[in-house]
């Protein structure tokens, strides 16, 4: 049985809202296949009580190749949640769900915060592997939204940022986020956004009451800190190995 859903059976939900909660979430995004990167931080970062992996595990990997990963990361015995990306395959989406760690589409309460995502990223000129249609991409944050409603915090976990931020903007200056990920969220005003996809728009932005970060490459290193206590801390991180003596 998975972790989370131990816990899930372990304590009520809604859980008393006297109940006072600190989680310590790390987010990877844009792995392409450094797994042992995002094991290098896992094991360097104290306290971490859930994994998110916001698409891009691999590069045109296979479900195989993903249901390995997912599984060195399960070792650490804390929950992993995962949305595929546009690198990926949509066929990780079977594998995810045969490892219980899919949120694309739906909701996974874990303590009293709610995660759900989004997979793939909005049509582009590129055709990558998992492109989605933005009416898709609306009805998929829609479902999970409403599989979290019993929980005090919620976390949004689309793979493509919101268009118009500082989190989905590319060299050239152009936002190429996703439009129906930027209207969810002013609309229901999640209160945690974590994405990815953009490798160069890393950063923190705010839309309203949702505190939103792109947590940029873990394949460079990179990845975010959320801390729920009574409000929301993020916080970029950088990974970098230790100098190995010649």
């Amino acid at each position: 049985m998975q972790l989370w859903t131990t816990l899930q059976a372990i304590l009520p939900a809604p859980l008393n809202p006297g109940f006072l909660l600190c989680m310590h979430i790390l987010a990877c995004t844009d792995i392409h296949g450094a797994y042992d990167t995002v094991i290098d931080i896992l094991t360097a970062e104290p306290g971490v009580d859930v994994l998110i992996i916001g698409g891009d595990l691999t590069t045109h990997g296979t479900p195989e190749e993903a249901t390995r990963a997912i599984g060195q990361f399960q070792q650490f015995g804390i929950p992993v949640l995962a949305v595929a990306g546009n690198m990926d395959l949509p066929s990780f989406e079977h594998a995810y769900d045969t490892l219980g760690v899919n949120i694309s589409g739906r909701g996974i309460v874990i303590e009293n915060v709610g995660f759900f995502g989004v997979a793939g990223s909005p049509l582009t000129p590129m055709h990558t592997p998992y492109e989605i249609p933005e009416a898709l991409i609306r009805e998929r944050a829609e479902s999970g939204w409403r599989d979290v409603q019993s929980s005090r915090w919620k976390v949004f976990v689309p793979h493509a940022p919101p268009l118009g931020t500082s989190l989905d903007r590319i060299f050239s200056g152009r936002h190429v986020g996703s439009r129906a990920v930027r209207e969810f969220v002013d609309q229901s005003q999640p209160d945690v956004l974590l994405c990815g996809h953009i490798h160069e728009a890393r950063g923190v932005n705010q839309l309203g009451n949702t505190r939103m970060v792109n947590c940029g490459s873990a394949a460079r290193g990179f990845f975010a800190s959320v801390e729920i206590v009574d409000s929301v801390t993020i916080n970029l991180r950088e990974h970098r190995p230790k100098q190995r003596n010649p």
